[in-house]
Order: C-alpha cells, then structure tokens, then sequence
C-alpha cells in the first residue's frame, strides 16, 4: 500500500468511527453551543482586520443548527457598545445557516464581542435556547479591561486574561446572572473539533462538566491548543409560547469562547 493509499484508508476510518459515535450518541445528549470565532484573538499593526463567524452547533461533533439572524451584535471597547447587526452577511457553518462578518482595527484596546441569538427551539428537549456569547480581541498590546461585564442577562466574566495563553493553562471564569453571582452554576465545555481531527474516547468527553464555587467561580485546565467554549446553563425566570400554543421554558447560556496558542518549540 502507497502513502496515498494509506492516508484515503486513514482519512475513511475517521470518518467511520464518527459515523458510529455520532449513531451512538442521541443528539439531544449533545451539548449546544453559541459560537462566536474569529480567525485570531490578537492583533497586531501588520494586520488590522479580523474575520468573525457566529453559529449554533455541536462544536466537538462538528454537527450544526442553523442560526437565525442575531438579535443584537456589538462590540465593546471600554464599556462603550458599538451596533454591529448590520454588517453581518449569511454564511455557512458545519452545513448550516450561519453569519459572518469583518471588523478592522483602529486604535489600541480589548474589544470583546458579543450576540444575543434568537430564541432556538429544540423540539428535543421540548424549550427554548438562548445563548449569550461572547469572545475578546486584544490590538495592538492593550490589556486592560477583559475582566469587564457587559450587562448581558447572563455573561461569563474571565478571571484569567482570556489572550495570550497557552495550551494546558488553567481558565478561570466567573457566572453571572442579572449581574449577580450564580452559586453552583453547571458549566459545560467543549473543544472547538474543527475537521473532527480528534475523536473521543465516550460520549462523556465530548462535553467536560465543571461546577461553580458559591461565589460563581469556576476553574477548567484546557489540555490542548485552539478554541475552548464554555457554557453556563441556567433555567430563564420567564416562558416563550411554542410551536403549540403553549409556554416553554427557556435555557440561558452564557458562553465564552477563548484560544489558547502552542506551546513555542
């Protein structure tokens, strides 16, 4: 056998072995996750404009759901909210709808981005899904205000500096509800498989599972480089009316998604 017959073997056992992972595990067992990516989280003066893509999927499965157009996306920069939902054109992600946009770079700053999605109803788990996403860009060697809350219903405020880290780092995060602390909030997390490079061991660690501290605070060791999402989950203190007339209740997540670099050789 040739080298390129061994690398189209390897390259149809992957995709055999996810084909049967995916069988196994029921889609509702598969955690969702708002996604808001950009293609880095630095910025230097040699490039000034960063891509961004916002979705709804299954980010290890590499499965996605189509994402409405957002409610809001903004951005922002010493507590000051930039309108952004017009610049967002459709994309598509993991095969579904999707957006995207540009953003360029003027002046030294931490911007954190944020969407607040749509309503998602998963007729699976029978309610609403509301995710609250956020992710942070350090230009041109500012690093003051990432540990800043942006006011959203419910938000995942870092407690490490959310750039400039490493794989195996330690990620510290703190949830917050109407601005307040969530004592024993559940957060799941989950990495970003792009090309489903890897493949889990079980369905169990697909998404990795943390509890909050009384005070809301969580820690999270990342084993490995590129995107980690986390998601804290909490019942929402109102209902949407469903698809049949009557109220569903309505999961709100507040997600973060930071990316830690190789280790440099």
């Amino acid at each position: 056998m040739n080298r390129q017959e061994e690398k189209n073997r390897s390259g149809l056992v992957s995709v055999l072995a996810l084909a049967i992972f995916m069988l196994a595990v029921p889609m509702s067992a598969l955690a969702h996750f708002g996604m808001l990516i950009p293609d880095r989280n630095i910025v230097s003066q040699d490039n000034r404009t960063v891509a961004l893509t916002l979705s709804f999927s299954h980010p290890f499965a590499g499965i996605g759901m189509d994402m409405a157009r957002p409610a809001k996306f903004f951005v922002d920069l010493d507590g000051r909210k930039t309108d952004l939902a017009s610049t967002l054109k459709p994309a598509t992600v993991m095969d579904h709808k999707a957006w995207k946009t540009e953003y360029r770079f003027k002046r030294p700053g931490v911007y954190i981005f944020g969407v607040e999605p749509q309503p998602y109803w998963e007729p699976a788990e029978d309610t609403f899904i509301i995710h609250y996403t956020k992710t942070e860009i350090a230009a041109f060697g500012a690093d003051e205000g990432w540990d800043r809350p942006l006011g959203l219903k419910t938000e995942i405020i870092p407690l490490l500096r959310p750039f400039g880290n490493y794989g195996g780092n330690a990620f510290v995060g703190k949830v917050l509800m109407d601005g307040r602390p969530v004592p024993g909030a559940e957060v799941e997390v989950e990495f970003y498989n792009r090309d489903n490079r890897l493949t889990a061991p079980s369905e169990y660690h697909v998404t990795q599972v943390v509890r909050a501290d009384n005070e809301g605070i969580f820690t999270f060791a990342c084993p490995t480089p590129g995107w980690w999402g986390f998601a804290a989950l909490n019942e929402a203190d109102y209902k949407i009316k469903g698809p049949d007339g009557n109220d569903k209740d309505v999961e709100l997540g507040a997600v973060l998604w930071i990316y830690l670099d190789k280790w440099p050789k």
